[in-house]
């Protein structure tokens, strides 16, 4: 198809997406669950799991093959805005007087599910077709092992704050835990992707340019984005010009040396002074990644979910084992291990629930596998499963915590850390 003939289908492929995502978030909103979920399973919907099945040439005449790579392209362009937006509330939560227990809570919402999810791959390695062509048995279980050990630390910002318990003591756990669990995760993935590649050359490259990078960012990062958010020379348009142009030249050198561009956006954002003037820029520039653009991303990854493929055996009972893992390693450790530093019932419960999020942390990292080469079509889809089955669990399971403290007349309340020893 020529740029003429696809402009058309762009604009049209676009409304359908953002009015559907627009009508499932009114949908699950009812039920209390956020619009990231909606967004993820409305981009599933609109792929060959419900559309292509139902009517696969509406499918076809909505999202034709050569469509797919426009799509990519401006997913990725919300993607770096909101790995922006996600290292700017990153560096916004310090621990103080919870680094003991936030340090035990990541490292073992890490640990367990990074270590049952190799296991799982390697024990099923022979009765699964979970591997893709060329991919060794070790990248493909160290792959899953970090997918399963993401969390969703915007997400579970956004839920902290919606539902009141910002400054409360699991708030607080939670936001640093979460913070420091998706940072050891992401640096994971960039060294399972280095190893990946089975040849020294772009390895040696990653390696290199990653401490190039963050050799910069620590020398001259914050100069920079000083400079630029404090200037009385710039008004706030051209602050906003000159952020999306700091973002897209750091997106450029990561992408070229394979950490991906979200990397460099994310670390953008983490430098970022925090200040009134680049509170105006993010507000300006997070609303329009998180309305227009992300959900272009979703369909994108939407399209490229085949439920259908669930339907072997082995495979279904893979997704299930992957679950089950999933949940247990993180709800489960990092519940045993808040409870191991003396927390309550009640606050363990809550940063289990939320860690154990995953929602679009997880679809991006399985985006860039999949693009990696090291992510074959049905462990796509079985990972997609996972990060919508823990994602929409987060907000039903809290509201039974708070029901169940109800009834026992135990619960934490709104309690804030200055009345926590």
């Amino acid at each position: 198809m020529t740029p003429t003939q696809l402009a058309p289908r762009f604009f049209i492929a676009v409304a359908v997406i953002l009015i559907f995502c627009k009508a499932v978030a009114w949908l699950l909103g009812r039920v209390g669950q956020p619009a990231v979920v909606s967004e993820m399973l409305a981009g599933v919907l609109l792929g060959p799991s419900l559309l292509g099945f139902v009517l696969p040439d509406v499918k076809d005449a909505l999202f034709p093959t050569a469509l797919l790579p426009v799509l990519y392209v401006v997913g990725q362009v919300g993607l770096v805005l909101f790995m922006f937006q996600a290292g700017y509330a990153f560096s916004a939560h310090r621990v103080t007087g919870l680094a003991g227990t936030a340090g035990l809570v990541s490292l073992a919402g890490v640990t367990a599910p990074l270590v049952l999810g190799v296991g799982l791959v390697l024990v099923t390695a022979d009765a699964v077709p979970m591997r893709a062509e060329g991919t060794s048995i070790g990248v493909s279980a160290a792959f899953v092992g970090v997918a399963l050990a993401i969390t969703a630390f915007p997400m579970l910002a956004r839920i902290i704050t919606e539902r009141g318990h910002a400054g409360t003591r699991h708030g607080t756990l939670s936001l640093a835990s979460g913070a420091i669990d998706d940072m050891v995760a992401w640096i994971m993935l960039a060294v399972v992707l280095a190893f990946a590649s089975g040849r020294a050359g772009p390895a040696v490259v990653t390696a290199g340019g990653a401490v190039l990078f963050a050799l910069v960012l620590w020398l001259c990062g914050r100069r920079v984005t000083t400079a630029l958010m404090t200037s009385s020379r710039l008004n706030d348009s051209a602050r906003v010009l000159g952020t999306v142009a700091l973002l897209f030249l750091v997106a450029w050198y990561t992408d070229e040396i394979g950490l991906y561009a979200v990397f460099g956006a994310f670390a953008v954002g983490v430098v970022m002074p925090h200040n009134e003037n680049t509170d105006r820029v993010v507000d300006t520039l997070t609303p329009v990644a998180a309305t227009v653009f992300l959900p272009l991303f979703f369909t994108y990854s939407g399209l490229r979910t085949e439920f259908g493929l669930l339907g072997s055996p082995p495979v279904l009972l893979f997704a299930a084992a992957c679950v089950t893992a999933a949940i247990v390693g993180k709800f489960g450790a990092c519940w045993a291990a808040a409870r191991l530093r003396g927390e309550s019932q009640g606050v363990a419960l809550r940063v289990g629930a939320l860690m154990n999020a995953r929602g679009l942390m997880q679809l991006i990292a399985l985006n860039v596998g999949l693009e990696a080469g090291i992510v074959n079509a049905s462990l796509f889809t079985v990972l997609v499963l996972v990060a919508l089955i823990t994602t929409m669990m987060t907000t039903p399971l809290l509201s039974w915590i708070e029901r169940r403290e109800a009834r026992r007349g135990d619960g934490v309340g709104p309690r804030t850390l200055a009345t926590v020893k």
